[in-house]
């Protein structure tokens, strides 16, 4: 990844986050711009714009803002370590991510048979629709 710096409405495009969003995540200290500018506007980078993307996909899924801090906490203690070779700390933290990969399966099921269901019942409304439409001439 390259360290080009990106202001918080380059950002919000490239994550369709609104600004409020990006800025309410900073707040609760899910990710902090990676610098300011003279003037003071937050600015990013490639690395933060991966993050803000991890958090996106949690929040649909149902995950809570403590949850999404705890799975990247992991994972940047893994980056972190990227260079010691196993260990028991490791596998802890290979654990709790796979722990949310299995969690993230279970919601997207979850999502598939609410989905199939609203899908019935759209059908439904149209079947009924279909047959109680007065006749054209």
């Amino acid at each position: 990844m390259d360290d080009r710096h990106m202001q918080i409405g380059e950002v919000a495009a490239r994550t369709e986050l609104s600004l409020r969003t990006i800025r309410h995540y900073e707040e609760t200290g899910l990710v902090v711009p990676s610098a300011r500018s003279q003037g003071g506007f937050r600015l990013y980078t490639e690395a933060d714009v991966a993050r803000l993307m991890v958090i996106r996909r949690m929040k649909p899924l149902g995950f809570t803002l403590e949850q999404m801090r705890d799975l990247l906490e992991a994972t940047d203690r893994l980056d972190a370590a990227e260079d010691t070779a196993g260990g028991e700390e490791r596998e802890q933290l290979m654990e709790r991510v796979r722990g949310y990969e299995r969690a993230a399966a279970e919601k997207i099921e979850d999502l598939r048979v609410q989905l199939s269901r609203a899908e019935e019942f759209a059908a439904a409304l149209r079947t009924r629709l279909d047959h109680t439409a007065p006749a054209r001439a």
